[in-house]
């Protein structure tokens, strides 16, 4: 077992972290614990809890991650787009690209429920580092909006992709073999727009 003075907290977080990305590479977070964590890690559980406070924030310090890594890759697919629809649809088929090729990251966002009633600042930042993109080209497609008008389109959109994404990534779409979440996100788009 490693001691807490064989690694700086710094080094600690980027060890642990690597380590449930890489877990999450196979396999689900539900089969993941704390113990098993530390375990694969050589560390002893109370040290992960020293560091991130609970299991529950330690989950959430990965899901920030993954969050940042999405917005760097809708940062990308839609950065010398001019045309803020297709820009849209960029940012939808990033969302739907991450979630296939990291599903059990990406699930991890979504099924992991934090035993608090508010997420900690750092982590509502992120999601609203997001939702702003999102807000910002939905406000360029349709400027006439009111402010409750693009919220709620920008919500529908994000559930539309989202639902999509979700089944698409679960294999539930039950549809033949040539329709894939694209198609039905730009089916999505050319229908609403």
């Amino acid at each position: 077992m490693a001691r807490r003075n064989d690694h700086t907290r710094e080094e600690l977080v980027s060890i642990t972290i690597n380590e449930v990305n890489t877990f999450l590479e196979n396999k689900p977070y539900h089969e993941l614990s704390l113990r098993k964590l530390a375990s694969l890690i050589g560390y002893v559980p109370s040290t992960l809890v020293n560091i991130f406070g609970s299991y529950d924030l330690l989950l959430l310090e990965v899901n920030a991650r993954t969050l940042d890594e999405l917005f760097v890759d809708m940062g990308k697919a839609i950065y010398e787009e001019s045309d803020p629809l297709k820009s849209l649809r960029k940012m939808a088929y990033c969302y739907l690209n991450f979630a296939e090729k990291n599903p059990y990251r990406w699930q991890l966002i979504f099924q992991h429920k934090v035993n608090s009633d508010k997420l900690p600042e750092w982590h509502s930042l992120r999601i609203n580092k997001l939702i702003e993109i999102l807000d910002n080209l939905v406000h360029k497609v349709r400027p006439s909006l009111s402010s409750d008008e693009l919220t709620e389109t920008s919500r529908l959109i994000w559930a539309s992709v989202h639902g999509i994404t979700l089944l698409s990534v679960d294999d539930k779409l039950f549809m033949n073999k040539n329709t894939n979440g694209r198609i039905l996100i730009d089916n999505f788009f050319n229908n609403y727009f």
